[in-house]
């Protein structure tokens, strides 16, 4: 069997530097690390992760609980997550909650802690109540966590984009284009992200003195079949409609085909924003202006802050506020606003 001390060897190095360049401990220059690594290769070297494990009291794992992985944002999230832990060198525990709102969390948590992962990245989209059971002294008691997709809470680390900031980019370019009868297709509201791209939208709207009537909001699930039944009720309650903000890309797609159905001409007649930037977004007809929110850079993000959290506590570092990161969003325009 090959050994480290064969690898060491061969590149040239002490066992110590073939082991930092494996584990990332300490630095290592970029030269040394491919010299190693071509070692690795000639020699066919396999590293005993269990025994790894053992001496450093680490599994080198990660687990991530995530949900509604059917739904673009979530999905994407995930990408990022896998992409840099498979960067710094961890392998990834995938643990589904396929009912998020009554999934049994102390299972779940009791499941993961037993096999020793190193850190939690908590995927779960908050709906209703179900992050109810977060505290930070529950935290204390558990690996090392990290949340996506929820509102602030001190004490909680947290990485999540700005609905809210996002959704209000949307209501000001409808204004700046001159829509004064703009309508809001809502997703379900007993989802964070929902609530908070309503309530964003609202507010920009406000603060331009926009009146938005009962009759211009309207809640939907996130489907493109029901942005079609979302845009036929705004259609038949206020037919002076002429802009509207769906809160995601499907939605948003469903609204243009009954624009063009009955005939409305988009964006002559009725101008279409959704959300996400989904890569299908520009081949819509017309392609659709929307607010692209950075999901892959989030999860990319949440394993970066969870290694920091996990290296403080193996540290024995005091403790500090856990960081609260909000990204930003941006406006991408295109034809189905201009």
């Amino acid at each position: 069997m090959v050994t480290i001390k064969d690898v060491a060897k061969r590149a040239n190095v002490s066992p110590g530097t073939v082991s930092n360049a494996l584990t990332r401990k300490r630095p290592v220059s970029v030269d040394t690390r491919r010299r190693i690594l071509d070692a690795i290769e000639e020699l066919g070297y396999q590293p005993n992760i269990l025994a790894r494990s053992l001496v450093n009291r680490r599994s080198e794992t990660l687990a991530v609980v995530a949900s509604g992985l059917e739904y673009y944002g979530p999905s994407r999230t995930v990408i990022g997550i896998e992409q840099e832990a498979n960067s710094l060198g961890y392998s990834l525990l995938l643990s589904l909650l396929h009912d998020p709102v009554n999934a049994d969390v102390e299972q779940a948590l009791s499941s993961l802690s037993a096999r020793r992962v190193d850190g939690i990245v908590w995927a779960v989209p908050e709906i209703g109540s179900n992050r109810a059971w977060i505290s930070p002294q529950r935290l204390e008691r558990l690996p090392p966590m990290i949340f996506l997709s929820m509102g602030m809470s001190r004490g909680v680390p947290l990485v999540a984009v700005n609905n809210r900031a996002g959704a209000a980019l949307a209501a000001q370019h409808l204004i700046a284009r001159g829509r004064r009868h703009i309508g809001l297709i809502t997703g379900p509201l007993a989802w964070w992200e929902a609530r908070e791209r309503c309530a964003g939208f609202k507010e920009a709207l406000a603060q331009a003195g926009v009146a938005l009537p009962d009759c211009l909001v309207t809640e939907s699930d996130w489907s493109a079949a029901g942005g079609e039944e979302a845009m036929r009720r705004l259609l038949l309650q206020c037919p002076a409609i002429d802009a509207v903000f769906a809160s995601n890309d499907q939605m948003a797609l469903g609204a243009l085909r009954v624009a063009q159905l009955l005939g409305r001409r988009v964006p002559a007649d009725l101008a279409v924003v959704g959300f996400d930037n989904i890569p299908e977004s520009a081949s819509f007809c017309p392609p659709l202006t929307t607010v692209y929110q950075a999901l892959v850079q989030a999860g990319r993000l949440a394993v970066q802050e969870l290694q920091n959290i996990i290296k403080g506590r193996h540290d024995g570092k005091e403790w500090t506020e856990p960081v609260a990161c909000l990204l930003s969003p941006e406006l991408i325009v295109r034809e189905s606003s201009q």
